[in-house]
């Protein structure tokens, strides 16, 4: 299964990258949501994109939305993974197409278990523990 992580830090896509590699998916990743856009047409398809709310360029509510748009992407899972936390923020993001939301600060199981929700289990080959990182 692929997998894109939209993200302007490096950090925060480092470390998604190695809970979702560790997790047996393929990951592709972009800084923003422009950027995202384009892998997507590119590089697709994916079977989830891990959006980022504050970004340069495009935010994740805009990319979120830019993507509803087109219904060649009506199968692709949207999840906010961000430190938005107010709960009206929460009700746009799920409002303009988002499928589910993971608040930051996050651990490798708590995307096991959102991915799980999506019906995105893992792969049954790979590792199901952790990768050790210093991140």
């Amino acid at each position: 299964m692929r997998v894109l992580i939209v993200d302007d830090s490096r950090t925060i896509r480092s470390i998604l990258r190695k809970s979702l590699l560790a997790l047996g998916f393929e990951v592709s990743e972009a800084c923003h949501g422009l950027e995202g856009l384009q892998v997507l047409e590119k590089s697709g398809p994916f079977n989830l994109v891990l959006v980022d709310w504050t970004m340069p360029e495009m935010d994740g509510l805009e990319f979120v939305h830019a993507v509803r748009e087109r219904s060649e992407y009506d199968d692709l899972k949207l999840m906010m993974v961000t430190a938005e936390t107010d709960m009206d923020r929460v009700v746009a993001a799920l409002e303009q197409g988002a499928d589910e939301y993971l608040m930051k600060p996050f651990g490798h199981d708590m995307i096991a278990q959102k991915l799980e929700l999506l019906g995105l289990s893992p792969s049954s080959s790979a590792e199901t523990t952790p990768p050790n990182s210093d991140a």
